[in-house]
């Protein structure tokens, strides 16, 4: 599949649902895309401020002072000890990392790319976009033999599902087994909520119980946009395999796919600070709280969801009638269905929406409760 031949952008379905949820007499509460509202850091702020005089060409491998703030992140927020500045790289963004890798790694037709079974859609997208195949898995011994890639999302985008250290073990000794590179999305990785996570830092891939302390053919990826607001400002990177990273780069050097110059301060900032980390983080905390025994007792089951921006939740019956049932309540979600063939009931609840407008839909959903 060409690039003119992708299949439209899905958003674009859920407009008459999103037309009618603004026709509630208090307004719409927007829960469907996970887009934050809340304030960017002052610190940060101020950090892009002060470097706007970038006069000069940035580089595409970053200054040596991220490289070097993405390292010690890695180790003290991850606990991945060992990575030098030849382990990592910054990018513009995330998603543009997740759709462009089959293609960055030169993936054609024939060659396979496994992503979870409820998945982030541009990891399907950039398998058809490289003409790969991309497969639908959470089970290693089910990956086909021509399987070159491996997406992981954990903590899960639309699921909040965590994998544990002995899965994402399972996980990069079957990607060793088949020779593919394995690549893990762990952008909610500080958004830990229930069960042993409230309390346990969530593994990273590049963990050394995981890789055995050689990080060949593995790559975290991760973006600042949820922890610290800064969605606009595209601020993401990678870490892992040395010879990996070195290929990307040299690739993205032709591309001219760097990071602007001011954006990179702001992350030097951002990722030195947890303070900030840690007020988001009960800031979705507190919205969670509220949201989720609202959905529970309107009717709605919540699955996993132990971790991440997100509840996913079904009440029994398809997406598209649960769509309706919230587009009444003036509530918009996003329907399962955009997020893999095998959840036709399934909703994704996002918590990025403000006190007042989570307020406002938890009393909606618990009025139709009793109605």
């Amino acid at each position: 599949m060409g690039l003119q031949q992708l299949p439209d952008y899905p958003w674009g379905l859920v407009e008459p649902y999103a037309a009618r949820a603004r026709e509630h007499a208090d307004g719409l509460v927007d829960l469907s895309i996970g887009s934050p509202v809340d304030p960017t850091p002052d610190i940060v702020r101020e950090a892009l401020a002060a470097a706007t005089d970038a006069h000069a060409y940035p580089t595409v491998a970053g200054s040596p002072p991220l490289r070097e703030a993405i390292v010690e992140w890695f180790a003290r927020r991850r606990g991945v000890a060992g990575l030098t500045a030849a382990n990592v790289l910054p990018t513009v963004g995330s998603k543009e990392l997740v759709a462009l890798l089959p293609w960055l790694l030169d993936l054609s037709e024939g060659d396979v790319v496994v992503h979870p079974r409820a998945a982030y859609p541009s990891y399907d997208i950039g398998a058809r976009a490289a003409g790969a195949t991309p497969f639908a898995s959470d089970d290693p011994a089910e990956w086909p033999e021509t399987t070159r890639l491996v997406w992981l999302n954990s903590p899960g985008n639309p699921d909040g599902q965590v994998m544990d250290v002995a899965a994402l073990t399972a996980a990069v000794t079957r990607a060793r087994e088949l020779g593919a590179v394995i690549a893990s999305d762990e952008c909610y990785a500080e958004l830990g909520w229930d069960g042993q996570w409230a309390e346990t830092p969530i593994p990273c891939v590049l963990d050394e119980r995981v890789t055995g302390g050689d990080p060949t053919g593995v790559l975290s990826v991760y973006s600042l946009s949820k922890q610290s607001n800064l969605a606009g400002y595209r601020a993401a990177f990678i870490g892992g395999d040395p010879k990996l990273i070195s290929s990307l780069l040299n690739t993205r050097k032709h591309l001219g796919l760097m990071l602007p110059a001011p954006v990179a301060e702001a992350m030097i900032v951002a990722l030195g600070d947890d303070a900030h980390v840690q007020v988001q983080k009960e800031r979705y905390r507190a919205r969670r709280d509220r949201l989720k025994p609202a959905l529970e007792r309107a009717g709605f089951r919540i699955d996993h969801s132990e971790a991440g921006l997100y509840l996913w939740a079904t009440e029994g019956r398809d997406a598209w009638e649960s769509m309706q049932r919230l587009a009444e309540l003036g509530i918009l979600a996003g329907p399962g269905v955009f997020y893999g063939d095998a959840f036709p009931q399934h909703v994704r609840f996002s918590l990025t929406a403000t006190d007042e407008r989570i307020e406002q839909a938890a009393l909606r959903l618990e009025a139709s409760a009793v109605n």
